[in-house]
């Protein structure tokens, strides 16, 4: 029989004690994922510190799930190397996912289960101690002990959402992946939610979370954004703003959310949309932006000048990426 190997060591060690604010908890590099055909993810590279909330951005199909899958080692990268919770990400995937909490994108706990049983199952499954002792800390954290007798499948999508949680972190983990956890559930459990990611981040736990929500974005420490795989933006939300370049008008007033259309491809014109009966227009040169508006600008439209909005931001970059793309494939 043939000898175990060496058991999996952090890269850089870190010992409760030696854990300081700007720990690296995430640090990777060059990761590329392709299924056939499909280059899921191209190169990507991300840095998260401890305590801190990264929101991860993109349209359907960016990359985003593949990433998350390949950070807790459910998918081993086609190439790229780094380190999560100090492990390797290619060799140490089972260590690394002991250490970390990872809530999918769709409710996978079992339906015929109430949720104590499904907390006790997942306890077992982590090969936990103090079993009650956690479920009972877990049904009273996140409001659930009222309801700890109820079936899974009965829940309503908030509710559920909140045994997810309490499921993803009964092991304690040090590093949290989120993927779309709030897509469905209504406004006042979402911002429930979240005040219970903050109270998590303020205990030191990391949190890489993806949300397709703008209100949720801002609400993170930092935010990246990929689309087709590439990281196009990172920083907070001020700096990724700050970063675009773009200059934003907005007008209100009869029919001003018609005008997208006319005003979509004028010169100096780089994204026009409508926001409710609200337009935005913007663009990185200024003089072009404001010749092309200067016809509309009467009344009864009311024109000023604001500060773009994230959604601007992410909907310039969707539309940068296009016209590379289109551009790549006309030469």
């Amino acid at each position: 029989m043939a000898a175990p190997g060496p058991a999996p060591r952090r890269v850089e060690k870190a010992e409760p004690s030696d854990r300081g604010a700007h720990e690296k908890v995430i640090d990777v590099r060059g990761l590329n994922k392709s299924f056939g055909a499909l280059h899921a993810v191209k190169d990507f590279g991300i840095v998260v510190e401890r305590g801190r909330i990264c929101g991860f951005l993109g349209p359907n199909g960016a990359g985003k799930t593949t990433t998350l899958r390949m950070l807790f080692g459910l998918l081993r990268p086609d190439s790229g190397e780094g380190t999560v919770l100090g492990f390797d990400v290619l060799k140490d995937s089972r260590e690394i996912k002991r250490r970390v909490g990872y809530m999918t994108q769709r409710f996978s706990l079992y339906e015929d289960l109430s949720i104590e049983q499904n907390l006790t199952f997942t306890a077992r499954v982590h090969e936990l101690d103090r079993r009650r002792e956690r479920v009972q800390a877990a049904l009273d954290g996140l409001g659930l002990t009222a309801r700890r007798a109820q079936l899974a499948g009965t829940l309503s999508g908030g509710w559920k959402q909140r045994l997810a949680l309490a499921a993803a972190t009964l092991h304690g983990p040090e590093l949290l992946l989120l993927d779309e956890p709030t897509a469905g559930v209504d406004p006042e459990a979402r911002r429930t939610f979240w005040d219970e990611i903050h109270g998590l981040a303020a205990r030191g736990m990391t949190v890489l979370v993806s949300t397709h929500y703008m209100d949720e974005a801002e609400r993170c420490h930092e935010i990246a954004y990929i689309a087709g795989g590439r990281t196009l933006a990172r920083g907070t939300a001020d700096e990724v703003i700050d970063a675009s370049g773009l200059v934003t008008f907005h007008a209100e007033g009869p029919g001003a959310d018609r005008l997208a259309r006319e005003l979509r491809g004028t010169p100096g014109v780089e994204m026009a949309a409508p926001f409710g009966t609200v337009l935005h227009v913007s663009g990185r040169d200024r003089a072009a932006l404001e010749a092309a508006i200067a016809p509309y600008r009467k009344s009864p439209l009311v024109w000023s000048e604001t500060r773009p909005t994230l959604e601007d931001v992410f909907i310039q970059l969707i539309h940068d990426r296009e016209a590379a793309k289109a551009k790549a494939e006309a030469a």
